[in-house]
């Protein structure tokens, strides 16, 4: 049963976000919603919601449709309220006087623990902010769910109970989720919409079978418009050749024929549509400077602790070596980010518990960007920091996707797209030879995180990256170190480590 039906539906701001989106969303649709940054998603997802405006076209849905919708950031009204009153206050008034037990069985089903519960939310973490917006849109069991980047900010275990949640729903409610996550996507939907400025398209697949049939059908587009194009230029070729010979015999029959092929041949160019290109967000692109050094760093037995000293665990003798793409593996609270600063501080000679190679030139980004000031200017991020001059300057940024518009602003106006392809152009210009990266993939798009993947791999870059990301740190490790019951091991694969946190109660 259809519940809500588009009509060349677009929406245009400084340009077109996308347009003729013919989109039927049905009773057990569960939709994955994929595009660049930037390029439409959470529009749509508001659209679709009511609380947007399209600039062309209109939406049907049927009688007494209810959506509930979990938009990216927590409303700044909502932030002193308590996880449980903020569910609460979603309820409608009569429901929230008689039946606020609702509430407790959202709560519970979503494995809020009950000390948190009663905590304002500008105390907590940023994933259990996400699961508080999500029971309250949860708590009325509407009609649809629209669920933008619900995976943000969330340890691979909350992700599992996610996954866990969303296919314990009736199965005929339809949920439409935007999300950078590949295995997410995979494990949610059942269908995938690329959305795009102009013709974009569904396919009843997760992500992966739908990426893979998508490269197919452009493909085919592209074989389609060369041979419309070769079929028009032969048809010219051919009108030509009459009309030479009609001149010359003075056969009026020739010329009608001669202009009927060339009418044909415009027709068929007329018709002809050009594959689809997408536009890209930016570049990300790195380098390698290499070394001579057997050993980048050293660590022996190094003790990682809490930033107010208490002991988490000791690393045992461990070495990183050039080529080595090492992940570090934990739960939450074990202590990974612990490291990775551990080996920062070492790195600008603040640990000498920690050998660095003299020829190491690091590069390190942190999960929140923190090596970007947000009261600078992209300009002065880069042509302040290195010796490039104003006019490369301002080509690199249009290069990573910050428009020359935006180059003058403060970064803190950057969308989280722009930020992190701008800190990736940063860590490129330092040419280093060794990445400290702490969940680098925050904010990147699917087109940003392989492109990260391909440059990682492609350069043979030695790095120590932390990631929730299953599909990026399957593709880039080489080696994985996993933070497990104090100590530091090595293992040869992520998979026991994804498998235990997955499933971990």
């Amino acid at each position: 049963m259809t519940l809500l039906n588009t009509n060349g539906l677009g929406v245009t701001l400084s340009n077109p976000l996308f347009t003729d989106l013919n989109l039927t969303i049905s009773k057990g649709d569960r939709i994955g919603l994929v595009a660049a940054n930037g390029r439409g998603k959470s529009t749509l997802l508001d659209v679709l919601a009511g609380t947007g405006e399209a600039t062309i076209g209109e939406i049907t849905c049927a009688r007494g449709l209810r959506i509930s919708q979990v938009t990216q950031n927590v409303p700044p009204d909502a932030l002193p309220l308590t996880i449980h009153a903020l569910v609460l206050a979603a309820l409608p008034h009569e429901q929230a006087e008689y039946e606020s037990w609702r509430v407790d069985v959202v709560l519970d089903d979503l494995k809020v623990p009950y000390d948190l519960q009663h905590k304002p939310l500008s105390d907590l973490s940023g994933g259990w902010q996400r699961t508080a917006m999500l029971a309250a849109a949860w708590v009325s069991e509407p009609d649809m769910l629209l669920l933008d980047e619900p995976t943000n900010h969330l340890d691979l275990h909350r992700i599992s109970l996610l996954q866990d949640w969303l296919g314990a729903l009736p199965r005929e409610l339809p949920v439409v989720i935007t999300s950078h996550d590949r295995a997410f996507l995979d494990a949610t939907t059942n269908k995938t919409l690329f959305l795009r400025a102009e013709r974009s398209r569904i396919f009843p697949l997760p992500f992966t079978p739908a990426r893979a049939a998508l490269e197919e059908a452009d493909a085919a587009d592209e074989r389609r418009f060369a041979n419309d194009l070769n079929k028009a230029q032969q048809l010219r070729k051919q009108a030509a050749k009459l009309k030479n010979i009609g001149i010359n015999s003075g056969s009026d029959l020739l010329v009608v024929k001669t202009k009927q092929l060339s009418e044909r041949a415009e027709k068929i160019e007329a018709a002809a549509r050009p594959a689809h290109q997408e536009r890209p967000a930016g570049d990300i692109k790195l380098v390698n400077s290499g070394t001579h050094a057997k050993a980048l760093i050293t660590l022996e037995d190094v003790q990682v602790e809490t930033p107010d000293g208490k002991p988490l665990y000791t690393t045992g003798q461990k070495w990183i070596l050039p080529g080595d793409r090492i992940v570090l593996l934990g739960s939450n609270g074990t202590g990974k980010t612990q490291l990775v600063q551990a080996i920062q501080r070492a790195l600008i000679g603040e640990n000498s518990a920690i050998k660095c190679a003299p020829s190491v030139v690091s590069a390190f980004s942190d999960q929140h960007l923190g090596q970007l000031d947000d009261a600078d200017t992209p300009m002065t991020a880069v042509a302040g920091q290195f010796d490039v001059g104003d006019q490369r300057a301002r080509g690199l940024l249009a290069g990573a996707g910050v428009e020359i518009r935006m180059q003058d602003t403060r970064i803190g106006a950057l969308s989280g797209g722009q930020k992190a392809r701008l800190a990736m152009l940063v860590l490129r210009l330092k040419n280093p030879n060794f990445y400290l990266l702490d969940e680098p993939t925050n904010h990147l798009d699917i087109e940003g995180q392989e492109a990260l993947e391909r440059e990682l791999v492609g350069h043979g870059a030695a790095c120590l990256l932390v990631s929730h990301d299953r599909s990026f740190l399957r593709n880039v490790g080489n080696r994985f170190w996993w933070i497990d019951r104090k100590k530091l091991v090595e293992v040869d694969s992520p998979e026991p480590f994804l498998t235990k946190e997955m499933q971990r109660s």
